[in-house]
């Protein structure tokens, strides 16, 4: 191994010359403290910043095996510490120093969630952060002082603030692990007591924006208090007995009047699959991790769908046990998105009226009365729900303010009253009696089956010119796929772009390793979910990568389902 005089002997050689002499830096370097790692160099100053990681070994760092025993803990605690060089260097590194990029030092930036994240990795050997440098040019002449300022002034002053134990807030890390084990504890408890949500009581739901998730400040918010008739309560590992309220099993209905906080609610929920940071708000808003939200989405790719349990009998006698098309409707982009969902393995499902196709959840005794059953291809949600939950074992929970008539299939109908949750099933259901409604049932005895899908390894072409593989994320909601676009808008719960660029990853991992063309969809998530969970997310990079961050199953397969070249074919029963 190189020395840190090799390097500043490197540095003073290549010191005004062309930009591309960078490269001769590459490789890894004892600085005495800890082992700097140049693993990528950009290829001139206004290129992505070059990859570099800093390694101290454990003995020096310092951090007690505790805080990292479980994989809960570590992923709080390495969330914790990217956190704090985000900001450490923000405070304390010169900034930018010449053209382009120059003199950039940062780390992945963290969204509200705790994600596991290749950033950061703190374990028994070592503690290792992983960042971008931007090497300092003027013009495309490089300014060997400058980098020579980054590498043993600033990157040594990070590793002493950031990776050294003796240095950091304790108690701020051990917040951060153990809200996380005690959010991860309740969330393995909501099977067992017939749950599929919690809500702490005090919890703040709204957002500063809808383009910012920091938490309203709590002098604009009521604080969220569980209606008697669903409160329950954990007693945690760390924080003690947490009281809130408890989401039951079944078929959820969250009703009220506009502006009331129904979707606020339903997105908190939806968010509530991942672990929050202390002080979010959300810490306390748990839901089972197979929750997926639902929605319709015009426009989408649907590649060999079986959507035939919501939609059957299509004019031009269109097959809906293998629907394909490549601009789908409301109803069946909601139908699909259903069906994937569950071929992914989703055990909830969060749905709104207020992105929902209206055909798709509801068709009224009137209207049932002037278009006979025969001449309407599409089973309303409505008839399908509870079937959902009594043959599949899958919850439900809905938004809805403009139909009743699912009162008929609600176990559970919370009322939303100026942001406050009131019970009121027990009322939902007077009036259910009292105002029967005459419309017929048309989802047949049972939800039905659905075949699962095989992708096939022709609908996969990461190419593009000359390069093998060209797969990047562009932004939170789109990857680029070889010569094709993954668009991801409507994908709600991604919550961060490193989370994107690792489904890109994940997706050419998956083309690699498992996509044979005899593997079910559902059988190449469980393998790869399977080799992220042994060997972590440094398995799906070519090279060291500090940007990605653990996507979901459940997002997975909703990019592979939205690309728009795929090919399948429907598995043998």
């Amino acid at each position: 191994m190189k020395t840190g005089e090799d390097l500043r002997r490197n540095l003073n050689r290549i010191d005004r010359k062309p930009y591309g002499f960078y490269k001769d830096l590459k490789g890894s370097y004892d600085l005495g403290e800890f082992i700097l790692i140049v693993d990528y160099v950009q290829p001139d100053p206004f290129a992505p910043p070059s990859q570099v990681a800093v390694r101290v070994p454990a003995a020096l760092a310092g951090f007690p095996g505790e805080l990292y025993a479980t994989a809960v803990r570590k992923t709080a605690l390495e969330d914790c510490l990217v956190r704090h060089f985000h900001r450490e260097a923000t405070r304390t590194v010169k900034g930018r120093r010449g053209t382009g990029r120059s003199g950039q030092v940062s780390i992945d930036r963290p969204s509200q969630e705790v994600l596991p994240r290749t950033a950061m990795l703190v374990g028994p050997q070592f503690a290792e952060a992983r960042f971008v440098v931007g090497l300092p040019a003027r013009g495309r002449t490089i300014l060997g002082r400058e980098a020579e300022e980054i590498f043993f002034k600033e990157i040594p002053r990070l590793v002493q603030a950031v990776l050294l134990y003796e240095n950091l807030d304790r108690d701020l890390l051990r917040r951060f692990v153990e809200q996380a084990e005690d959010a991860e504890f309740i969330r393995q408890a909501l099977s067992e007591r017939e749950l599929v949500a919690f809500v702490g009581n005090g919890a703040v739901l709204p957002r500063l924006s809808g383009i910012d998730d920091r938490p309203l400040a709590e002098d604009k918010v009521v604080p969220f208090q569980s209606p008697p008739e669903l409160e329950t309560s954990f007693d945690c590992p760390n924080a003690g007995e947490v009281r809130g309220m408890g989401v039951p099993k079944g078929v959820t209905l969250v009703v009220g009047g506009g502006y009331h906080g129904k979707s606020t609610l339903l997105t908190a929920l939806e968010k509530g699959v991942y672990d929050h940071i202390p002080g979010d708000g959300r810490e306390w808003v748990i839901a089972q991790a197979s929750g997926v939200k639902i929605r319709a989405e015009d426009g989408r790719a649907v590649t060999d769908v079986d959507i035939s349990p919501f939609i059957k009998n299509l004019p031009l006698r269109l097959d809906t046990r293998d629907f394909s098309t490549q601009d789908a409707s409301g109803s069946t982009s909601q139908a699909a998105n259903i069906v994937e969902a569950l071929e992914a393995g989703a055990g909830l499902l969060l749905v709104d009226e207020d992105t929902s196709a209206t055909n798709f959840m509801i068709r009224d005794e009137r209207m049932q009365a002037l278009v006979a059953k025969n001449k309407e291809p599409i089973t309303p949600f409505l008839d399908k729900v509870r079937q959902l939950s009594r043959d599949r074992g899958v919850s439900t929970v809905l938004v809805m303010g403009g139909s009743g008539d699912y009162f008929d299939v609600a176990d559970t109908v919370i009322m939303m009253d100026e942001y406050q949750p009131r019970d009121r099933t027990g009322e939902a259901r007077r009036i259910a009696a009292e105002f029967a409604s005459h419309r017929r049932p048309e989802g047949g005895e049972s939800f039905g089956e659905t075949r699962r899908r095989i992708p096939l390894p022709g609908g996969f072409d990461p190419r593009r010119g000359k390069r093998e593989s060209a797969v990047a994320a562009k932004g939170k909601n789109q990857i680029s796929y070889g010569t094709a676009f993954i668009d991801l808008f409507q994908v709600e719960q991604l919550v961060d772009i490193s989370q994107t660029r690792a489904i890109g990853a994940v997706i050419e991992y998956a083309r690699k390793s498992y996509l044979d063309g005899t593997r079910t969809l559902g059988e190449i998530l469980d393998l790869v979910e399977a080799d992220l969970d042994r060997e972590g997310m440094d398995v799906v990079a070519p090279y060291l990568r500090g940007d990605l961050a653990r996507p979901r199953r459940f997002e997975v397969a909703a990019a592979i389902n939205r690309l728009r070249t795929l090919k399948c074919r429907q598995a043998e029963e």
